[in-house]
């Protein structure tokens, strides 16, 4: 038998149904917002002028909506997940708080093809087999930032490894990289960003335990050179 749900089956974020439960109460306002977001928003702050457009990739039910329009930051917001149902979430409890529903979309990074101001990535490239390629799409796809919170240290360090926490009928690798700032300044740089490495106000810099294993938490803010402010 040849079948093509292969990414449906293997995708971890579809069979989490704590992960499920706390998208729903994100987007609900029903649990306090993260530190993560916080300092996104803070930091998306000092980059965005009135009338800006934000893409938000991997934003699960989109509930950073919440952080930009709480802070009063006058950016047009866009969220993209590959979980079809994050974003049904998304769409049927962000129109009540002003949000279009077209504005939240089903897709893979692999499918962008963007030309954006901002862009916001959160704890995903972590999650993948690598960042070059993802990371490119991003860079290629904004204006004038990117905004990345993923697992950052001065050695890179690659495993994967079994997802404990899933409530999948059968076992689930996840990729739990730590990536080499000094790589993904390289890549920044190759493309005509510069990057900042930013200590992640929640871990203070500290490794944190996701699914039983460290992750190094940093967020990285590039810009075009011809751009900085």
């Amino acid at each position: 038998m040849i079948g093509l749900g292969g990414w449906s089956r293997f995708n971890i974020w579809e069979h989490s149904s704590i992960v499920r439960e706390l998208y729903k109460r994100r987007v609900e306002l029903q649990a306090d917002e993260m530190t993560c977001a916080a300092q996104a928003a803070d930091l998306l702050a000092d980059l965005a002028t009135a009338g800006d457009d934000l893409l938000d990739v991997g934003c699960g039910s989109g509930y950073f909506y919440h952080s930009i329009l709480t802070r009063g930051i006058a950016v047009e917001y866009w969220g993209l997940d590959c979980c079809a149902e994050f974003i049904t979430m998304g769409r049927k409890i962000l129109p009540s708080y002003g949000l279009p529903p077209d504005h939240l979309l089903v897709g893979r990074l692999e499918d962008l093809d963007a030309e954006v101001d901002h862009i916001l990535c959160m704890n995903v490239l972590s999650n993948l087999d690598n960042f070059s390629r993802p990371l490119e799409r991003l860079l290629r796809s904004a204006r004038k930032s990117v905004i990345l919170r993923e697992s950052v240290r001065d050695e890179a360090t690659y495993s994967y490894v079994l997802d404990n926490y899933l409530d999948a009928p059968e076992p689930l690798r996840v990729h739990v990289n730590t990536y080499d700032r000094k790589d993904i300044a390289a890549l920044a740089a190759e493309l005509g960003f510069s990057a900042q490495f930013i200590t992640d106000r929640r871990t203070g810099g500290e490794p944190e335990l996701v699914i039983d294993h460290p992750h190094h938490w940093c967020f990285v803010v590039m810009q075009p050179f011809n751009k900085l402010v």
